[in-house]
């Protein structure tokens, strides 16, 4: 306070001058605004889908001048896909998650409860659906679509036979289309229930691959051919 009881100038002067240090870094870092406009347009994708995606709605969430998007990006379609491609390479950290709780083994309550999670991230499930919606739109955009559902199933392959981890895929694939539009997804014992038999079938083949159990004490031979009429005598060898 000066001697008048009023603010003292050089205080008022504090929050201009940081605010204009704040501008002058976002333009010394062009590649931190042109990373924030592209997050910005992910999360409004996630929220709203591409359809609506718009460069206002864009840099109002950016906290960007509206001419930030057409600066850094030629077109609406470039910003989108690339806000695409950042949802995608999100979906790496959910896959890491997975493989990390199934590195003890894939029994169906495991693996539901690692499904479960997933299903339970909100913002993620529906941007995994943006990008379902998005690939069934353009082709172009169709492997960043199919990249969870592809990697899902190389997670699972390790775990049991491919078939059964497409099927498995496939089911949680419906089972993210249950979740956005029930709000809330199936619950573990749903979901255990489900992929149960899928794991069953894997082990079942596995036994059936050993053939029977031999009885403990079981000669590691057969018994060789005996000749007919003289039981118990070892057959003649052929030269």
């Amino acid at each position: 306070m000066d001697s008048t009881g009023g603010t003292d100038p050089a205080t008022r002067a504090e929050p201009a001058r940081a605010a204009g240090a704040g501008a002058r870094r976002a333009r010394r870092d062009p590649s931190g605004r042109r990373r924030a406009i592209i997050e910005a347009a992910a999360d409004l994708i996630a929220e709203q889908g591409a359809v609506d995606l718009t460069h206002r709605r864009v840099a109002a969430r950016a906290g960007v001048p509206l001419g930030a998007t057409t600066y850094y990006f030629s077109s609406l379609e470039e910003l989108s896909t690339e806000a695409l491609r950042l949802l995608a390479r999100r979906q790496d950290d959910q896959l890491a998650g997975i493989r990390r709780t199934l590195e003890g083994g894939a029994d169906p309550d495991t693996l539901a409860a690692a499904l479960h999670d997933y299903l339970c991230g909100t913002a993620q499930v529906y941007a995994d659906m943006a990008l379902y919606v998005a690939g069934a739109r353009d082709p172009a955009l169709r492997p960043l679509a199919l990249s969870w559902f592809d990697d899902l199933v190389g997670i699972l392959s390790a775990h049991t036979d491919p078939d059964s981890a497409r099927a498995i895929a496939v089911y949680l694939d419906g089972a993210t289309v249950h979740a956005v539009l029930h709000d809330e997804p199936l619950d573990r014992a749903a979901l255990s229930h489900a992929i149960a038999p899928f794991l069953a079938r894997t082990a079942a083949s596995s036994e059936a691959s050993a053939g029977p159990a031999r009885p403990a004490g079981a000669a590691d031979s057969p018994t060789p051919p005996t000749t007919a009429g003289t039981p118990g005598a070892p057959h003649e060898k052929r030269e």
